[in-house]
């Protein structure tokens, strides 16, 4: 199936599929720090972050934003332009602000964690099969 990656039908079996959408909330914040934007720019912005490969839907965008707004880390407004439809449009508080660099902070420490297993996984491998990455 095509945007499936190695985890296609034939390997699902023997493959673990990145769940990577946790990480969009993150990458939302970091979007609307400084300036407020509307779901659909966010949405295209995603890819800076590698979101072409493994696309989020804009469904799926939406409902983060909402939950983003009800937790009081993203405010929205409409914002009614010359041209076409009136837009929502976000932006990051005070308290999402703080919130990102709590997330920023859990990164950090996951990123260690992520390099330790991979450097201890290369070792293992050269060790017991003879193998570089």
């Amino acid at each position: 199936m095509p945007g499936r990656g190695r985890c296609g039908s034939e390997n699902r079996k023997r493959c673990r599929r990145r769940s990577i959408y946790g990480f969009l909330e993150p990458c939302l914040l970091l979007l609307l720090h400084g300036k407020e934007s509307h779901g659909y720019q966010l949405l295209e912005d995603l890819e800076k972050f590698g979101f072409h490969e493994v696309p989020a839907d804009s469904s799926t965008i939406y409902r983060m934003l909402r939950s983003l707004e009800e937790r009081n880390l993203v405010e929205s407004r409409w914002n009614e332009g010359d041209a076409g439809p009136a837009r929502r449009v976000y932006s990051l508080t005070d308290e999402g602000n703080l919130y990102l660099k709590s997330w920023v902070e859990e990164l950090k420490k996951t990123r260690h964690i992520l390099q330790t297993f991979l450097k201890k996984y290369r070792r293992h491998m050269e060790i017991f099969h003879g193998e570089n990455d």
